[in-house]
C-alpha cells in the first residue's frame, strides 16, 4: 500500500487522491500538520530525491521566510530542520510505496500511471 504524504486542503493533494481513489489505488494518507514529519523519514526521502526538489520554494511557506533563513538552507541537514519546523515548506504530496522507497513527488497523471498501473 502506497503511503500519500501531506495537508488535506492542498489541491495537489486533493489531485493526487482524487486520481489514486479513481484508479482503485489504495493509500494511506499522513497529514503533516497533525502527524508531523521525523527527521528520519526526511532522511530516507533523501535518498530518493534530492533535498532541493522536497523544499517547495514556490509555497507560501518558504516565500515568507527572511530571506536571511532562506540562505542557510544549504544542505540535506538545514533542509530537513527547516521541515520539520515549517511542514508546509514540503511539496505535496511526497508518496512512498510499501517499502517506504519515496517513489513520487507532485502530481503527474503520465508518472502515476507508468508507476502505478
Amino acid at each position: 500500500m502506497l503511503t500519500v504524504y501531506g495537508i488535506p486542503n492542498c489541491d495537489t493533494v486533493k489531485k493526487t487522491r482524487t486520481w489514486l481513489e479513481k484508479n482503485n489505488i489504495e493509500y494511506a494518507f499522513h497529514n503533516y500538520k497533525t502527524e508531523g514529519i521525523s527527521k528520519d523519514r526526511i532522511k530516507v526521502w533523501f535518498k530518493n530525491f534530492p533535498w532541493d526538489k522536497v523544499v517547495n520554494k514556490a509555497s507560501t511557506t518558504w516565500k515568507g521566510l527572511p530571506d536571511e533563513e532562506k540562505a542557510l538552507i544549504t544542505d540535506e541537514k538545514s533542509a530537513a530542520k527547516l521541515m520539520m519546523a515549517h511542514t508546509s515548506v514540503i511539496k505535496r504530496p511526497l508518496i512512498e510505496d510499501a517499502s517506504g522507497k519515496a517513489v513520487a513527488i507532485g502530481f503527474s497523471e503520465k508518472e502515476y500511471e507508468a508507476k502505478f498501473l
